[in-house]
Protein backbone atom coordinates (compact mmCIF):
# COMPACT_ATOMS: atom_id res chain seq x y z
CA UNK A 1 0.00 0.00 0.00
CA UNK A 2 1.13 3.89 -0.75
CA UNK A 3 1.90 6.17 1.77
CA UNK A 4 0.76 8.41 -0.49
CA UNK A 5 -2.84 9.72 0.54
CA UNK A 6 -5.38 9.38 -3.10
CA UNK A 7 -4.30 12.10 -5.39
CA UNK A 8 -6.95 14.67 -5.64
CA UNK A 9 -8.42 14.08 -2.43
CA UNK A 10 -6.41 16.09 -0.57
CA UNK A 11 -4.55 19.84 -1.61
CA UNK A 12 -0.74 19.65 -1.86
CA UNK A 13 -0.37 21.63 1.07
CA UNK A 14 -2.16 19.07 2.70
CA UNK A 15 -0.84 16.18 1.39
CA UNK A 16 3.04 17.14 2.84
CA UNK A 17 1.80 18.07 5.94
CA UNK A 18 -0.27 14.45 6.18
CA UNK A 19 2.88 12.88 4.85
CA UNK A 20 5.24 14.83 7.34
CA UNK A 21 3.38 12.92 9.94
CA UNK A 22 4.15 9.30 8.99
CA UNK A 23 6.56 9.33 6.04
CA UNK A 24 8.95 11.61 6.03
CA UNK A 25 11.31 11.28 3.09
CA UNK A 26 7.80 11.22 0.98
CA UNK A 27 7.16 14.63 2.58
CA UNK A 28 10.42 15.80 1.20
CA UNK A 29 10.27 14.94 -1.82
CA UNK A 30 6.97 16.35 -2.08
CA UNK A 31 8.27 19.21 -0.86
CA UNK A 32 10.66 19.73 -3.16
CA UNK A 33 8.89 19.22 -6.11
CA UNK A 34 6.23 21.44 -4.66
CA UNK A 35 8.83 24.32 -4.00
CA UNK A 36 10.31 24.07 -7.16
CA UNK A 37 7.64 23.60 -9.54
CA UNK A 38 5.84 27.02 -7.79
CA UNK A 39 8.83 28.93 -7.52
CA UNK A 40 11.18 27.54 -10.71
CA UNK A 41 13.97 27.35 -8.29
CA UNK A 42 16.57 24.49 -7.75
CA UNK A 43 16.78 23.63 -4.35
CA UNK A 44 18.91 21.31 -2.02
CA UNK A 45 18.46 20.00 1.39
CA UNK A 46 15.28 20.48 2.05
CA UNK A 47 14.31 20.00 6.08
CA UNK A 48 11.20 19.86 8.01
CA UNK A 49 10.79 21.83 11.30
CA UNK A 50 8.76 19.46 13.58
CA UNK A 51 7.68 21.90 16.59
CA UNK A 52 5.00 21.83 18.93
CA UNK A 53 3.46 25.27 17.77
CA UNK A 54 2.75 23.52 14.11
CA UNK A 55 -0.58 23.24 14.82
CA UNK A 56 -2.24 23.94 11.45
CA UNK A 57 1.26 24.83 9.37
CA UNK A 58 4.68 23.11 8.40
CA UNK A 59 7.60 24.60 8.42
CA UNK A 60 11.51 24.13 7.40
CA UNK A 61 14.15 25.00 5.84
CA UNK A 62 15.85 24.41 2.38
CA UNK A 63 18.82 25.86 0.60
CA UNK A 64 18.88 27.32 -2.81
CA UNK A 65 22.77 27.28 -3.82
CA UNK A 66 24.79 28.68 -0.67
CA UNK A 67 21.91 30.70 0.68
CA UNK A 68 19.48 29.20 3.29
CA UNK A 69 15.43 29.77 3.59
CA UNK A 70 13.06 29.63 6.19
CA UNK A 71 9.81 28.03 4.64
CA UNK A 72 6.23 28.22 6.31
CA UNK A 73 2.68 27.66 4.98
CA UNK A 74 -0.82 27.39 6.95
CA UNK A 75 -3.32 24.36 5.29
CA UNK A 76 -6.78 24.40 6.55
CA UNK A 77 -9.21 21.51 5.56
CA UNK A 78 -12.06 22.71 3.21
CA UNK A 79 -9.69 26.02 2.74
CA UNK A 80 -11.22 26.35 -1.02
CA UNK A 81 -14.73 27.05 0.27
CA UNK A 82 -13.39 29.89 2.46
CA UNK A 83 -13.48 33.55 2.57
CA UNK A 84 -10.40 35.81 2.23
CA UNK A 85 -7.59 36.61 0.39
CA UNK A 86 -4.31 35.42 2.12
CA UNK A 87 -0.80 36.24 3.28
CA UNK A 88 -1.36 40.13 2.47
CA UNK A 89 2.50 40.93 4.59
CA UNK A 90 2.53 43.88 2.34
CA UNK A 91 -0.65 45.48 3.53
CA UNK A 92 0.29 45.32 7.74
CA UNK A 93 3.60 46.25 6.29
CA UNK A 94 2.47 49.56 4.70
CA UNK A 95 0.29 50.07 8.19
CA UNK A 96 3.78 50.82 9.79
CA UNK A 97 3.35 47.42 11.77
CA UNK A 98 6.54 45.34 11.89
CA UNK A 99 6.71 42.71 9.61
CA UNK A 100 9.23 40.51 8.17
CA UNK A 101 8.58 40.54 4.67
CA UNK A 102 8.51 36.92 2.27
CA UNK A 103 11.07 36.34 -0.27
CA UNK A 104 9.01 34.38 -2.96
CA UNK A 105 5.10 33.46 -1.47
CA UNK A 106 2.18 31.71 -3.19
CA UNK A 107 -1.57 32.56 -1.63
CA UNK A 108 -3.59 30.27 -3.70
CA UNK A 109 -5.67 28.38 -1.80
CA UNK A 110 -3.73 24.54 -1.33
CA UNK A 111 -0.77 26.43 -2.20
CA UNK A 112 -0.42 28.90 0.05
CA UNK A 113 3.30 28.74 1.10
CA UNK A 114 5.74 32.04 2.50
CA UNK A 115 9.71 31.80 2.17
CA UNK A 116 11.63 33.72 4.39
CA UNK A 117 15.71 34.42 3.92
CA UNK A 118 16.85 32.34 7.32
CA UNK A 119 17.55 34.17 10.40
CA UNK A 120 18.87 33.85 13.38
CA UNK A 121 16.29 35.37 15.64
CA UNK A 122 14.76 32.76 18.25
CA UNK A 123 10.53 33.16 17.85
CA UNK A 124 9.01 35.04 21.02
CA UNK A 125 7.11 31.96 21.66
CA UNK A 126 10.78 29.56 22.27
CA UNK A 127 11.96 32.58 24.49
CA UNK A 128 8.93 32.57 26.48
CA UNK A 129 8.32 28.90 26.95
CA UNK A 130 12.09 29.00 28.71
CA UNK A 131 10.84 31.90 30.80
CA UNK A 132 7.80 29.25 31.96
CA UNK A 133 10.57 26.91 33.28
CA UNK A 134 13.73 28.73 34.57
CA UNK A 135 13.45 32.60 36.20
CA UNK A 136 15.63 34.74 34.27
CA UNK A 137 14.74 38.39 35.63
CA UNK A 138 16.60 39.87 32.89
CA UNK A 139 15.56 37.94 30.04
CA UNK A 140 12.29 38.19 31.37
CA UNK A 141 12.50 42.24 31.51
CA UNK A 142 13.28 42.74 27.83
CA UNK A 143 10.41 40.15 27.04
CA UNK A 144 7.79 42.55 28.59
CA UNK A 145 9.49 45.21 27.46
CA UNK A 146 9.49 44.26 23.78
CA UNK A 147 5.40 42.91 24.29
CA UNK A 148 4.96 46.48 25.69
CA UNK A 149 6.22 47.97 22.41
CA UNK A 150 4.56 45.76 20.28
CA UNK A 151 1.21 46.40 21.72
CA UNK A 152 1.81 50.56 21.98
CA UNK A 153 2.30 50.13 17.91
CA UNK A 154 -0.91 47.72 17.46
CA UNK A 155 -2.63 50.22 19.00
CA UNK A 156 -1.23 53.24 17.13
CA UNK A 157 -2.23 51.43 13.76
CA UNK A 158 -5.64 50.05 14.98
CA UNK A 159 -6.53 54.04 16.08
CA UNK A 160 -5.30 55.51 12.66
CA UNK A 161 -7.03 52.96 10.55
CA UNK A 162 -10.40 52.42 12.04
CA UNK A 163 -12.81 53.01 9.87
CA UNK A 164 -16.60 51.71 9.63
CA UNK A 165 -17.54 48.13 7.73
CA UNK A 166 -19.69 46.67 5.75
CA UNK A 167 -20.97 43.25 5.99
CA UNK A 168 -19.37 42.50 2.50
CA UNK A 169 -16.18 43.56 3.88
CA UNK A 170 -15.73 41.93 7.08
CA UNK A 171 -17.15 38.63 5.07
CA UNK A 172 -14.65 39.28 2.52
CA UNK A 173 -12.00 39.07 5.72
CA UNK A 174 -9.79 35.38 6.07
CA UNK A 175 -9.31 36.26 9.77
CA UNK A 176 -12.89 34.17 9.98
CA UNK A 177 -11.14 30.83 9.06
CA UNK A 178 -10.23 31.20 12.34
CA UNK A 179 -13.30 31.45 14.56
CA UNK A 180 -17.06 31.07 12.33
CA UNK A 181 -15.78 28.99 9.69
CA UNK A 182 -14.25 25.95 11.39
CA UNK A 183 -17.82 25.83 13.51
CA UNK A 184 -20.00 25.80 10.56
CA UNK A 185 -19.17 23.67 7.01
CA UNK A 186 -17.93 26.24 4.85
CA UNK A 187 -19.18 24.61 2.21
CA UNK A 188 -22.87 24.58 2.58
CA UNK A 189 -23.28 26.73 6.15
CA UNK A 190 -24.79 23.67 7.88
CA UNK A 191 -24.82 24.31 11.64
CA UNK A 192 -22.68 22.61 13.88
CA UNK A 193 -20.06 21.97 11.13
CA UNK A 194 -16.42 22.04 10.61
CA UNK A 195 -14.08 21.18 13.15
CA UNK A 196 -16.81 22.38 16.11
CA UNK A 197 -18.77 19.16 15.02
CA UNK A 198 -15.63 16.55 13.97
CA UNK A 199 -13.77 17.41 17.31
CA UNK A 200 -16.97 17.12 19.44
CA UNK A 201 -20.26 16.17 19.10
CA UNK A 202 -21.07 12.79 19.90
CA UNK A 203 -17.57 11.79 21.45
CA UNK A 204 -16.91 11.19 24.86
CA UNK A 205 -14.54 12.90 26.64
CA UNK A 206 -12.58 11.44 29.82
CA UNK A 207 -11.20 13.37 32.79
CA UNK A 208 -9.61 12.06 35.55
CA UNK A 209 -12.08 10.64 37.66
CA UNK A 210 -15.23 11.24 35.43
CA UNK A 211 -16.11 10.03 31.29
CA UNK A 212 -18.86 11.92 29.82
CA UNK A 213 -20.70 11.80 26.67
CA UNK A 214 -21.01 15.04 24.50
CA UNK A 215 -24.73 15.47 25.84
CA UNK A 216 -23.60 15.20 29.39
CA UNK A 217 -20.72 18.08 28.99
CA UNK A 218 -22.72 20.55 26.77
CA UNK A 219 -25.42 20.81 29.56
CA UNK A 220 -23.85 20.47 32.38
CA UNK A 221 -23.60 22.47 34.53
CA UNK A 222 -19.88 23.53 35.36
CA UNK A 223 -18.23 24.54 38.89
CA UNK A 224 -14.49 25.15 38.17
CA UNK A 225 -12.28 25.42 41.10
CA UNK A 226 -15.39 25.49 43.07
CA UNK A 227 -17.33 28.60 41.37
CA UNK A 228 -20.03 28.09 39.85
CA UNK A 229 -20.17 29.31 36.22
CA UNK A 230 -23.70 30.58 34.62
CA UNK A 231 -23.23 28.85 31.27
CA UNK A 232 -22.50 25.81 30.13
CA UNK A 233 -19.96 24.10 27.09
CA UNK A 234 -23.08 23.88 24.99
CA UNK A 235 -23.96 27.66 25.38
CA UNK A 236 -20.27 29.07 25.21
CA UNK A 237 -20.45 27.21 21.36
CA UNK A 238 -23.93 28.44 20.94
CA UNK A 239 -22.61 32.00 22.01
CA UNK A 240 -19.91 31.95 19.91
CA UNK A 241 -21.86 30.68 16.81
CA UNK A 242 -23.97 33.78 17.38
CA UNK A 243 -21.28 36.49 18.56
CA UNK A 244 -18.38 35.47 15.81
CA UNK A 245 -20.82 35.48 13.01
CA UNK A 246 -18.88 37.94 10.69
CA UNK A 247 -22.57 40.11 9.92
CA UNK A 248 -22.89 40.63 13.59
CA UNK A 249 -18.90 42.03 13.72
CA UNK A 250 -19.42 45.09 11.76
CA UNK A 251 -20.49 47.52 14.99
CA UNK A 252 -17.19 47.92 16.23
CA UNK A 253 -15.82 48.87 12.92
CA UNK A 254 -12.46 47.38 10.97
CA UNK A 255 -8.75 47.86 11.20
CA UNK A 256 -5.13 46.82 9.38
CA UNK A 257 -4.37 44.22 11.86
CA UNK A 258 -2.57 40.46 11.09
CA UNK A 259 -4.93 38.50 12.53
CA UNK A 260 -3.13 35.10 14.28
CA UNK A 261 -0.13 36.91 15.83
CA UNK A 262 0.71 34.03 18.61
CA UNK A 263 3.90 33.78 19.39
CA UNK A 264 5.61 31.46 16.82
CA UNK A 265 5.01 33.90 14.15
CA UNK A 266 6.98 36.52 15.99
CA UNK A 267 10.21 36.54 15.80
CA UNK A 268 12.54 38.13 18.83
CA UNK A 269 14.96 40.96 17.69
CA UNK A 270 18.13 41.39 19.38
CA UNK A 271 20.23 42.83 16.92
CA UNK A 272 19.22 46.21 17.91
CA UNK A 273 20.20 48.27 21.95
CA UNK A 274 16.50 47.24 22.76
CA UNK A 275 14.84 43.99 22.05
CA UNK A 276 12.06 44.26 19.65
CA UNK A 277 9.28 41.44 17.88
CA UNK A 278 7.98 41.48 14.54
CA UNK A 279 5.86 39.25 12.93
CA UNK A 280 6.02 36.75 9.99
CA UNK A 281 3.43 34.55 8.52
CA UNK A 282 0.17 37.29 8.27
CA UNK A 283 -1.79 34.40 6.74
CA UNK A 284 -4.95 36.15 8.35
CA UNK A 285 -4.00 39.75 7.89
CA UNK A 286 -6.25 42.43 6.12
CA UNK A 287 -7.84 45.72 5.99
CA UNK A 288 -10.94 45.41 7.39
CA UNK A 289 -10.52 42.94 10.44
CA UNK A 290 -13.16 43.03 13.04
CA UNK A 291 -11.59 45.18 15.54
CA UNK A 292 -12.58 42.94 18.63
CA UNK A 293 -11.33 39.94 16.90
CA UNK A 294 -7.82 41.11 15.78
CA UNK A 295 -6.18 40.46 18.59
CA UNK A 296 -8.11 37.84 20.44
CA UNK A 297 -6.23 35.12 19.45
CA UNK A 298 -2.67 36.74 20.51
CA UNK A 299 -4.42 37.38 23.76
CA UNK A 300 -5.26 33.73 24.32
CA UNK A 301 -2.30 31.90 22.89
CA UNK A 302 0.64 33.79 23.81
CA UNK A 303 -0.92 33.78 27.03
CA UNK A 304 -3.78 31.83 28.76
CA UNK A 305 -2.83 28.79 26.28
CA UNK A 306 0.56 29.03 28.55
CA UNK A 307 2.41 27.02 30.61
CA UNK A 308 2.32 23.96 28.91
CA UNK A 309 -1.71 23.10 29.02
CA UNK A 310 -2.42 23.56 25.26
CA UNK A 311 1.12 23.36 23.36
CA UNK A 312 2.76 20.39 26.10
CA UNK A 313 0.37 18.32 27.26
CA UNK A 314 2.45 15.48 28.04
CA UNK A 315 4.17 18.55 30.34
CA UNK A 316 1.04 19.34 31.82
CA UNK A 317 -0.07 16.19 33.07
CA UNK A 318 3.19 15.47 34.93
CA UNK A 319 3.10 19.12 36.21
CA UNK A 320 -0.10 19.95 37.29
CA UNK A 321 -3.15 17.70 39.01
CA UNK A 322 -6.56 17.98 37.62
CA UNK A 323 -9.83 16.53 39.04
CA UNK A 324 -13.15 16.41 37.55
CA UNK A 325 -16.63 14.63 38.95
CA UNK A 326 -20.00 14.36 37.28
CA UNK A 327 -22.87 13.56 39.06
CA UNK A 328 -26.92 15.27 39.07
CA UNK A 329 -25.82 17.04 35.61
CA UNK A 330 -23.09 18.80 37.59
CA UNK A 331 -19.13 19.23 35.85
CA UNK A 332 -16.74 20.19 38.71
CA UNK A 333 -13.52 20.22 37.68
CA UNK A 334 -10.20 21.40 39.96
CA UNK A 335 -6.99 22.23 38.95
CA UNK A 336 -3.68 24.06 39.76
CA UNK A 337 -3.12 25.02 36.82
CA UNK A 338 -2.00 28.82 37.11
CA UNK A 339 -0.72 31.27 34.24
CA UNK A 340 3.08 31.63 34.98
CA UNK A 341 4.51 34.72 36.40
CA UNK A 342 5.81 35.53 32.92
CA UNK A 343 2.25 35.21 31.45
CA UNK A 344 0.79 37.30 33.93
CA UNK A 345 3.21 40.70 32.52
CA UNK A 346 2.48 39.88 28.94
CA UNK A 347 -1.10 39.51 30.64
CA UNK A 348 -0.95 43.06 32.12
CA UNK A 349 1.21 44.60 29.09
CA UNK A 350 -1.87 43.25 26.27
CA UNK A 351 -4.27 44.38 28.57
CA UNK A 352 -3.05 47.82 29.19
CA UNK A 353 -1.30 48.71 26.30
CA UNK A 354 -4.09 47.41 24.00
CA UNK A 355 -6.83 46.38 25.02
CA UNK A 356 -7.96 49.13 27.36
CA UNK A 357 -6.69 52.28 25.26
CA UNK A 358 -8.45 50.85 22.01
CA UNK A 359 -11.52 50.00 23.70
CA UNK A 360 -11.59 53.49 25.43
CA UNK A 361 -11.04 54.76 22.17
CA UNK A 362 -13.88 53.41 21.01
CA UNK A 363 -16.21 53.95 22.71
CA UNK A 364 -14.70 57.89 22.50
CA UNK A 365 -16.17 57.13 19.00
CA UNK A 366 -19.29 55.45 19.61
CA UNK A 367 -18.16 52.29 17.87
CA UNK A 368 -18.29 50.33 21.38
CA UNK A 369 -20.77 47.79 21.04
CA UNK A 370 -22.91 46.60 24.33
CA UNK A 371 -22.02 43.02 23.60
CA UNK A 372 -18.31 43.59 23.51
CA UNK A 373 -17.28 41.79 26.38
CA UNK A 374 -19.61 38.72 25.09
CA UNK A 375 -17.40 38.83 21.75
CA UNK A 376 -14.09 39.12 23.28
CA UNK A 377 -14.99 36.25 25.82
CA UNK A 378 -16.77 34.18 22.44
CA UNK A 379 -13.34 34.18 20.32
CA UNK A 380 -10.91 33.64 23.45
CA UNK A 381 -13.07 30.62 24.43
CA UNK A 382 -12.97 29.25 20.45
CA UNK A 383 -9.01 30.00 20.00
CA UNK A 384 -8.25 26.66 21.72
CA UNK A 385 -11.13 24.67 21.68
CA UNK A 386 -10.71 25.36 17.36
CA UNK A 387 -7.27 25.17 16.62
CA UNK A 388 -6.87 21.63 18.15
CA UNK A 389 -9.06 18.63 19.17
CA UNK A 390 -9.19 19.05 23.29
CA UNK A 391 -10.46 15.48 24.01
CA UNK A 392 -8.35 12.90 25.56
CA UNK A 393 -6.65 10.49 23.04
CA UNK A 394 -8.16 12.17 20.03
CA UNK A 395 -5.12 14.44 19.57
CA UNK A 396 -1.92 15.56 21.81
CA UNK A 397 -4.26 15.79 25.17
CA UNK A 398 -4.42 13.49 27.86
CA UNK A 399 -7.10 13.57 30.43
CA UNK A 400 -5.50 16.23 32.73
CA UNK A 401 -4.07 17.92 29.95
CA UNK A 402 -8.14 17.64 28.69
CA UNK A 403 -9.71 18.80 32.01
CA UNK A 404 -7.58 21.89 31.81
CA UNK A 405 -8.24 23.09 28.87
CA UNK A 406 -12.10 22.93 29.63
CA UNK A 407 -11.37 24.19 32.62
CA UNK A 408 -10.15 27.41 30.86
CA UNK A 409 -12.35 27.73 27.78
CA UNK A 410 -15.50 27.99 30.41
CA UNK A 411 -13.39 30.58 32.66
CA UNK A 412 -13.33 32.33 29.01
CA UNK A 413 -16.42 31.82 27.55
CA UNK A 414 -18.71 32.27 30.46
CA UNK A 415 -18.90 34.70 33.61
CA UNK A 416 -19.11 32.83 36.83
CA UNK A 417 -22.51 33.20 38.96
CA UNK A 418 -20.81 35.43 41.73
CA UNK A 419 -16.74 36.15 42.57
CA UNK A 420 -13.98 36.87 40.20
CA UNK A 421 -11.48 34.86 38.67
CA UNK A 422 -8.49 35.62 36.61
CA UNK A 423 -10.75 36.51 33.25
CA UNK A 424 -13.66 38.72 35.58
CA UNK A 425 -9.69 40.68 36.72
CA UNK A 426 -8.82 40.83 32.72
CA UNK A 427 -12.28 42.01 31.69
CA UNK A 428 -12.71 44.69 34.78
CA UNK A 429 -8.90 46.08 33.71
CA UNK A 430 -9.83 47.03 30.20
CA UNK A 431 -13.52 47.73 30.52
CA UNK A 432 -13.22 51.46 29.55
CA UNK A 433 -16.02 52.38 32.42
CA UNK A 434 -13.16 51.46 34.89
Amino acid sequence: MSDHPPVGTMSRTARIRSLAKSNEAAALAELTAFLQEIFSIKISDPAINYDRYSLNSLNGFFRIGAEEFFFKFHQEEGEEDMSGEYYRADLIAKADLPVDLPVLKSVQPGEQILVYRKREDQRFSDVLRALDETADDALEALAVEAERGLNEKITAVAVKTLHPVTRQQVRNEPIHRLFYERLIDPATGAVPGGRYKSFYIGHRFTFPGAELSWDELSTAQLVLNGQPMKVSIGDIFNDALKNLHPDNLTGAGGIVAHGDAHNANVWFETTAAQPRLSYFDPAFAGEHVPSLLAEAKATFHNIFAHPFWLYDPQDAATIFHARAEYAGGVLSIETDWALSPIRQKLLKAKAMFFWQPFLKHLQQHNMLPGNWQSTIRSALAMSPTLVMNLRSGADRHNPVSSAIGFYVTALAGSKPVSGANMFTDFFDLIDPNN
